[in-house]
């Protein structure tokens, strides 16, 4: 999460057991939904016998054990997922953390669990983790604030509690830890070739501070499509922090001193920063400049002529935690390779 909070290409060993199949996956075979299936094993009278049918034949084709979940989380004390939220940060148009949030909770209750979400000290990492883990107060977390270089994989390890982490292993890429996370450089590289091939040779980049694992993944996107195509690069990125005041200052610099005809940004928020330079400047975008920002927000949606944006499938990414969840509180636990998903591009008039 991740802060911008990013099929597979993670890492696959052959050491590792192949995931169970899950409820999930029963779903899709069968053609019904997630409670379809629930229905099937626990209240099958509420079903037609065609379906009912349908389901049973699923769960005997994949040898889906529809009682391994369950039983687990009756041989622990909560049925809870603790995942760590942190506040929202004042001048920004990110609020991506919520719809991820929401997909969580949609996903988890389907399988049987409820998120509980606790606060932290903002400069503490581990704030938050110790008092739920000593009081058995969940069954397992889920960790998205790995762009801090995941401290708390390396402390809920060492004290064997299962987690799945929203984004990868930056700082350990050998590490065996669940994880899944959205490729941030095929995003940005996405956004870039498609304002090259809308004619633009001059894109400049608006990202993060070097030290931002995530933003600099991003900005190897940019760097990417840009070299693919013999474009130079020299002098068109800036990095700043993550506000529209930051994103307003750096592109207008970019703007009188590297003359780019489009910018790819690292966030949705650095992006309406561009855009409000643009205004002050009698610019309009998509006219006059392009702009394309990452993560889909709603502000990206109801902006004038909407903002074109690097969208995450975050439904999917919490398909694939509740997935390795059910796996890690499985008898015996189940560790699967990491997840790595594409991002898609979402299209509106400032591009």
């Amino acid at each position: 999460m991740s802060k911008g909070i990013e099929r597979s290409v993670g890492r696959i060993s052959s050491a590792l057991p192949v995931t169970p199949p899950t409820l999930a996956d029963v779903a899709e075979r069968a053609g019904v939904s997630r409670q379809t299936v629930s229905n099937a094993v626990n209240n099958p009278d509420l079903l037609r016998a065609d379906t009912l049918a349908r389901v049973l034949e699923a769960i005997d084709e994949l040898g889906y054990s529809p009682n391994r979940a369950a039983r687990n989380l009756r041989t622990r004390a909560s049925h809870l997922i603790g995942m760590r939220i942190s506040p929202a940060q004042e001048g920004t148009a990110n609020a991506t953390m919520d719809r991820f949030v929401h997909s969580l909770v949609e996903t988890s209750r389907e399988a049987g669990y409820h998120v509980l979400l606790f606060a932290g000290e903002p400069h503490d990492p581990m704030a938050g983790y110790d008092d739920l883990l000593r009081s058995t107060a969940v069954d397992a977390f889920v960790v998205t604030d790995t762009y801090l270089g995941n401290p708390q994989a390396t402390w809920l390890e060492e004290r064997r509690a299962p987690f799945v982490a929203f984004g990868r292993p930056w700082e350990n890429p050998a590490a065996e830890h669940a994880w899944v996370d959205v490729d941030g450089a095929a995003g940005t590289d996405l956004a870039t070739t498609h304002l090259i091939d809308r004619g633009h040779t001059r894109v400049a980049w608006v990202g993060w501070r070097k030290d931002s694992f995530i933003g600099e993944d991003r900005r190897s996107g940019w760097s990417r499509a840009m070299h693919a195509r013999g474009l130079a690069t020299t002098g068109l990125a800036a990095r700043a922090e993550d506000t529209i005041a930051c994103g307003r200052d750096a592109s207008a610099v970019l703007l009188d001193e590297a003359h780019p005809s489009a910018f790819v940004c690292a966030s949705d928020t650095l992006a309406m920063g561009v855009l409000h330079t643009l205004a002050q400047r009698g610019l309009a975008a998509g006219r006059d400049v392009a702009v394309i920002g990452f993560d889909d927000s709603q502000v990206a949606q109801v902006v004038p002529s909407g903002l074109t944006s690097v969208r995450q499938p975050l439904e999917e990414v919490a398909v694939e935690i509740v997935k390795a969840l059910e796996g890690l509180l499985a008898q015996p636990p189940v560790v699967g390779p990491g997840v790595m998903l594409t991002p898609t591009l979402a299209l509106r008039g400032s591009s």
